[in-house]
């Protein structure tokens, strides 16, 4: 089989755009995965969307500048729906995070490599369970349908989408407010626990509320998170499951 100057680069352009997406994305290219695993998904995946893109209409080879403007184009279109799936394991990491506020891991503090940032051990465990439910419900086929479908929507050197910017705003706003939506029920258990200790100190001053409320705000945000997942499920789902569109619009001119 004989590949032409023009089909490698329409190869070399789809990778770039592959490669740019993946990984922005946790749980395809996050730091803690090697460069060879992330390198080898992103070369599979272009063998595979490659014979479903369309061929050049001249067949004929872009020049250096062209085809550096190229390259530069489909860097960012990548980067745009890779980062607008990264928010929806942001706004998971923004509710872990707000979950963590006065449970008593907050001292405990490390770093986390997927999401590259500090974590708590509460704070990690609620992350690598939302994570692992992300798996059981196929949310990485989503993904990879979603890649796919980028090449439908912005063909291999085609145009920048023009309202990326307004559209990314409001997304942003949207999963920030669902992260705080998942992180309420744990909220409201650790502030009446607050409460009940404050009310304590007043009765009883004899009692070491300090003392007594660190083990017991630690049990009851465990408790509080362990029912939160019974009630947060579907939600997650479709967190989930609305990535693809989320990857998409950012992408519509």
């Amino acid at each position: 089989m004989i590949v032409s100057v023009a089909q490698a680069q329409l190869f070399f352009l789809a990778l770039t755009r592959i490669m740019a997406m993946t990984i922005n994305i946790p749980v395809l290219g996050g730091k803690n995965i090697p460069n060879q695993v992330r390198i080898g998904l992103g070369l599979v995946l272009a063998l595979v969307l490659i014979p479903w893109q369309p061929l050049p209409a001249s067949k004929e080879a872009i020049g250096f500048f062209g085809f550096a403007v190229a390259i530069g184009k489909e860097a960012l279109i990548g980067t745009l729906a890779g980062f607008a799936a990264s928010l929806t394991f942001g706004a998971i990491q923004v509710a872990a995070e707000i979950m963590d506020l006065g449970s008593g891991f907050a001292s405990g503090h490390v770093l986390n490599p997927s999401l590259e940032n500090s974590g708590s051990a509460y704070n990690q465990l609620f992350v690598i369970l939302s994570t692992l439910y992300f798996l059981v419900i196929d949310g990485h086929h989503t993904i990879l349908i979603a890649i796919q479908r980028t090449f439908e929507v912005i063909p291999i050197n085609g145009s920048l989408p023009l309202n990326s910017l307004e559209v990314l705003i409001q997304m942003t706003a949207q999963l920030i407010a669902s992260g705080i939506q998942l992180a309420l029920p744990v909220m409201v258990a650790v502030f009446l626990t607050d409460m009940t200790l404050g009310l304590l100190a007043r009765v009883a001053p004899q009692v070491q509320v300090y003392i007594l409320g660190l083990p017991l705000k630690v049990g009851v945000s465990l408790v509080a998170m362990g029912l939160l997942f019974t009630i947060i499920l579907p939600h997650l789902a479709d967190l989930y499951q609305s990535i693809g569109n989320r990857m998409l619009q950012l992408l519509v001119r």
